[in-house]
């Protein structure tokens, strides 16, 4: 409930300040859990899909916001999946991604991990094509543009521009991947697979 709450407060003025496109919104399914993934540049990434998104996104979320007094309510109010990057053992932020995926739901990756150093696609982790081919969800790629410009990671505060465009590419699957062997050469084709995509949807 919080989720929709903050949702309805706070979209009319993210949208109205900073977003200034939005592409692609036809290729959100309507039902049926998949994965949403998206390039990561700035905190507006994750802010602005929950704008324009139609349907609630349940993100792998940092343990640093669950330490921070500001971000830590609204992370635990909307159910957002914490992971902690500096623990080997993730067996819980994994058991509740593939909860939210078995109950129809949404989960959101940035599979860069954390945001750009200098707006440009980064280093990337397979765990997106882990979740996806477990599951057997689909994948909706997300280029996210401008957001870096708005509020880079240097920056304290948001600069007030209309400069933030997302494109939602079609969904993708992975049949062809699932009788394989999950291992890390499969595991990364599938992941440079979905960054391609996102690479042509942020230009």
């Amino acid at each position: 409930m919080f989720y929709w709450i903050l949702k309805f407060l706070t979209s009319p003025i993210i949208k109205l300040l900073w977003i200034k496109k939005k592409v692609g919104l036809e290729n959100v399914p309507k039902k049926g859990s998949f994965i949403v993934v998206a390039n990561h540049s700035s905190y507006f990434d994750f802010i602005s899909l929950v704008a324009v998104f139609p349907r609630r996104i349940y993100f792998l979320t940092a343990e640093k916001f669950y330490k921070s007094k500001f971000w830590y309510p609204i992370v635990a109010w909307t159910g957002q999946i914490k992971v902690d990057r500096n623990s080997a053992n993730k067996a819980d932020a994994y058991k509740k991604a593939f909860a939210a995926l078995e109950n129809n739901n949404v989960l959101g990756i940035f599979p860069e991990g954390t945001r750009s150093h200098d707006g440009k696609i980064g280093k990337t982790y397979t765990g997106v094509a882990k979740f996806a081919l477990a599951s057997h969800s689909p994948v909706v790629p997300v280029g996210i543009s401008g957001a870096y410009e708005v509020m880079s990671r240097h920056e304290k505060r948001p600069k007030i521009k209309k400069n933030i465009v997302i494109k939602i590419g079609k969904p993708m699957f992975f049949d062809e991947y699932y009788e394989k062997t999950n291992n890390e050469t499969t595991l990364r084709q599938v992941t440079d697979k979905i960054m391609v995509e996102i690479e042509k949807l942020k230009i």
